[in-house]
This record gives C-alpha cells, structure tokens and sequence, in this order.
C-alpha cells in the first residue's frame, strides 16, 4: 500500500501489530480492560470534584480538568485501535487521521500546561498558605484551566494544518493510530519547516511547563524542609505528592519515548519498531489510568468521600 509517484491521498493504513496477529487478541482485551478502568476511574474523581461541596477548591478543579482530559485523551485513538485489532482492513480516512491528530495533540498539550498549573497551585499553597484564597481566586483557577486548553487547541491547530499540506508519497502509517511524527514520515516533500515548528511547540508547552514545574518544588521542597516537626513536614508534602506522582510518571514516559537514542537499523529492526509502538500505546494508556488510583490512594479527601458515597449507597439499600 505505498506508491511512489504523489498522487491525491484518500484513506491511510495503520500498520499496528498487522504482523503479530496473534498478540492483536491479546492487546485487544488488555486495552479494552485498561480502557474501562480509565473511563470509570475518572468518571468517578469528576463526579466526585462536582458532588462533594468540601472539593469546590483550585486543586479538585483542575484534578476534574485532568481528568476529564485523560478520558478525551484516550477515547481520541483507542476506540479506534481496539476496532483495527479485530479488523483486517486497518485503515483511516485522510479527514479522520487529521481530526485524530488534532485531538490527540491538543489534550496532550493540555495536559502538560495543566501540570504547570497544578504546580503553581501546589506551590501557592505551600508557601503562601495565608494568600492562597486571594492568589487562587476563582477567577484565577478558571482562567488558568481555560488558558491550558487554548494553548493545547490552538498548538494542535497549527502543527496539524502545517501536516496536512504536506505532499505524502506513502500512507503506510507505521503506528497503532495517526502519531503526528508517524504521519510526517510519509511525506515526500521538505518537513524542515515542520519540525522547526514542532521544536518551538514543545519549547513553550512542555518544557517550559516542565520548568515551572521543577522551580514550583524546588521552593515547595526547601519550604517542608524548614519545617520543625515530621508531622507538619508529613502533612504538607502530602497535599503535593500525588500530583508530584503523576508528574513523573507522564514527563518521565515522554522523556523515555522521545528522548531515547534511535535504534540501529539490524536484523531485528520489525521487532524494535514494534517494542517502540507498543511502549507508546502504553504510555498513552498506562498515565490516563494511573492519575484516579493515584489521587485516590494519596489524597485523604478523595478517600473520604468515595467511603462516604459508598456507605451511603450501601445503607439506602
């Protein structure tokens, strides 16, 4: 399914797992599994945040953007992966792979300037517990969640409508679902321009978040280390550790997927492709499910209310 000559693309082909036909089975129901879980556990931490008065606050709000963002996140490929596993013709639509693209990347942007923002907060809390209410105001949060999406919706605009321009002389798609840099791959023309932009994109919307995030616990961290006694200093690193959890787990996945050295063409080199595919379905499955077990184990409040929803369910009955 790949021509030489530039010619007018219609649909494009997603390789996947095509060549491991027996292992599409296995990840069919392991996905599946992993999918329902990330659907359930952060339905679950939304209805929470809105349910319960006493989470009205700066950091449930953005843990309901986070995770209402997860849920986005991963409805935008794995339905149609899970469908590709148990398909013969693995194959998407030009105007499917652009909306999939767009999407993709704009919740994964987002979810990096939210980080940022959960920090600040974090930080604010900390270390200027006094002006918390003032600092964070709800004018503040809000229009610092607002301000995570425009800058995820608008980056996404203009890297894909950048890719989309793009003369594609193959449309062999050697992913589980239409990965910006697995779609750029298939260009004939110069992509100088696009990874230039790309470069510039990830400067300001992931390192730069990253950043702020590494400042944010610098001051958080030397802040509970003045702290006299361990019960203080136990009291204030937990309302900053899970979040803290969560931002390791997702920079340290990206750090892993797009900063490791490139494999050596060999012998072995299908074999490596297909590792490389697979760690990056996971990573883009595996943080979406890890935040609610996450929040739920490390944050008091969070397991309060879920035992008093449970009992009062429990009882009514």
């Amino acid at each position: 399914m790949e021509w030489e000559n530039q010619t007018i693309l219609v649909e494009f082909f997603l390789k996947g797992l095509s060549d491991y036909p027996r292992l599409e089975l296995l990840f069919f129901a392991l996905i599946l599994i992993m999918y329902v879980v990330i659907l359930l556990g952060n339905g679950t931490l939304i209805l929470i945040s809105i349910w319960d008065p006493h989470l009205h606050t700066p950091m449930y709000f953005f843990l309901g953007n986070l995770s209402f963002l997860d849920i986005c996140y991963t409805t935008t490929s794995i339905p149609s992966t899970l469908v590709n596993f148990l398909s013969e013709r693995k194959t998407i639509s030009f105007s499917g792979c652009a909306i999939q693209m767009f999407l993709g990347m704009a919740m994964g942007t987002t979810e990096c300037v939210l980080l940022g923002m959960m920090a600040f907060d974090r930080y604010v809390a900390i270390c200027n517990p006094l002006r918390y209410p003032v600092i964070m105001s709800k004018d503040s949060y809000v229009s610092m969640a607002a301000g995570s999406w425009f800058a995820g919706i608008i980056n996404s605009a203009v890297q894909t409508a950048f890719v989309i321009q793009l003369n594609f002389c193959r449309n062999n798609i050697n992913h589980f679902s239409c990965e910006i840099l697995a779609v750029m791959k298939l260009a004939c023309a110069d992509i100088s321009g696009n990874e230039f932009i790309m470069v510039v994109a990830t400067t300001l919307f992931t390192l730069m978040p990253l950043l702020l995030i590494v400042i944010s616990y610098s001051l958080i961290i030397s802040s509970i280390l003045k702290i006299r006694t361990s019960e203080g200093r136990s009291k204030a690193f937990s309302t900053c550790s899970a979040h803290l959890i969560v931002v390791i787990i997702f920079y340290g996945t990206i750090l892993f997927m797009y900063m490791k050295p490139k494999s050596k063409e060999t012998l072995n080199s299908e074999d490596l492709y297909a590792t490389d595919k697979l760690i990056s379905m996971f990573y883009g499955v595996m943080t979406p499910m890890m935040n609610p077990l996450i929040y739920s184990l490390r944050n008091k409040d969070v397991k309060e209310t879920v035992k008093h929803l449970f009992n009062r369910s429990f009882f009514s009955k």
